[in-house]
């Protein structure tokens, strides 16, 4: 049996081990931390990771800790409706969690000595038809084959590719969950507001919580609430109700996209090798598409290297446009300028709903094969 290296023990890592396990090879995971920490931010299942997760027998556990989203509202800082979009799907559901408790019923489904934490990966060399990873702790493993897991900043990558840092986008991005729902958030609906070169969006997490996420073109030592002042008190309601110790703040990156993803027995996937904004809420979702895709290629063509180019050809358009349209969404959301903003305003207010879902249609409902010339091979087809 192929015995498949992981680096990496985050969604997409954790994903990836369960795909190909189910597929019936032999993983281990290498995680760098010391433990396996709550991450104080929410995570949006869309459809297209809600799939993935039904596939692995893993949603109905997901949807006992997380909360539905029917609907999507864009409003004005005053709280003013421009549009909104019904999402509902009850094959299909949309919803969102604490990252936490996603990574933790992935841990919890993989058997506990398949995982290795404080493996932080310093080398990696392929020796005919096997790759030796090294360790900062003095350790190694030597496998059939090495997937690169381990988020934006990737150690994988930079060994690689090293094609320097992530390219900063010009704005700061807040994470955090609060533990109460203030009134004027409506149920199961995901809303966006938007203001002056600043956005603030929220929707429930499951369990009487709210999660919810802030941007802003600021110097890095803004407070948070300042920026805010004078928008809609659910705002700066969900802002006080959150410790700040738990709010984590970050740099909008990404990269351009990279038509080389690995070399011999080795590749890559998740935020490790097409990272995005997080303006659409796909960059754990089309980490998940990615490890399934994965698991489907080595079914297809063996525990092969033939078996990891064949998902990097199968994965490259997908995941280098959207995360061109996350990094435009993002652009359009951040405009200063009033005639901008303006413009802004009138295209969400009057784009027609055909076109608002057609646009979901290409984000949320793609078919995803492992060989597009093989219909037998795809999973379930969605439809809005």
């Amino acid at each position: 049996m192929a015995r498949i290296a992981i680096i990496g023990g985050g969604i997409g890592g954790l994903t990836a081990a369960l795909a190909l396990q189910q597929s019936g090879f032999q993983c281990e995971v290498f995680e760098q931390a010391p433990a396996l920490h709550d991450v104080g931010a929410a995570i949006a299942i869309w459809p297209n990771a809600t799939r993935i997760l039904q596939h692995l027998n893993l949603f109905d556990k997901i949807l006992e800790r997380a909360g539905v989203m029917e609907e999507i509202r864009w409003v004005d800082q005053k709280g003013w409706l421009i549009n909104s979009i019904s999402i509902s799907d009850p094959q299909f559901p949309a919803v969102a969690l604490h990252r936490a408790d996603l990574q933790n019923t992935l841990l919890h489904t993989l058997n506990p000595s398949s995982i290795h934490l404080g493996y932080e990966l310093t080398d990696q060399t392929q020796r005919g038809d096997k790759i030796v990873a090294t360790f900062a702790n003095g350790h190694s493993t030597e496998a059939d084959f090495l997937i690169g897991a381990d988020g934006i900043h990737s150690r994988v990558r930079e060994q690689f590719l090293n094609d320097g840092p992530p390219v900063d986008r010009g704005y700061v991005v807040w994470r955090g969950i609060s533990p109460t729902t203030p009134p004027g958030i409506p149920p199961a609906t995901a809303i966006e507001f938007h203001g002056r070169g600043k956005r603030f969006g929220a929707g429930s997490v499951g369990l009487g919580r709210l999660g919810w996420w802030a941007t802003a073109n600021t110097p890095h030592t803004d407070e948070l609430r300042q920026l805010f002042e004078g928008w809609q008190r659910p705002v700066l309601e969900l802002i006080e109700a959150t410790p700040p110790s738990c709010i984590l703040k970050t740099i909008a990156s990404d990269r351009l996209p990279s038509r080389v993803w690995g070399r011999g027995r080795m590749t890559m996937l998740g935020d490790a090798i097409h990272p995005t904004t997080p303006n659409l809420g796909q960059g754990g979702c089309l980490a998940m598409e990615d490890a399934l895709v994965l698991a489907r290629c080595f079914e297809k063509y063996g525990a092969t290297e033939e078996a990891l180019r064949n998902y990097e050809q199968l994965r490259y358009r997908r995941t280098a446009a959207l995360s061109k349209y996350s990094r435009y969404y993002g652009t359009f959301g951040q405009w200063e300028n009033i005639w901008a903003r303006a413009l802004r305003r009138t295209a969400l207010a009057l784009a027609p709903e055909a076109v608002m879902k057609r646009l979901m249609q290409t984000v949320f409902y793609p078919r995803i094969y492992f060989d597009p010339g093989d219909p037998d091979t795809a999973l379930p087809s969605m439809s809005m």
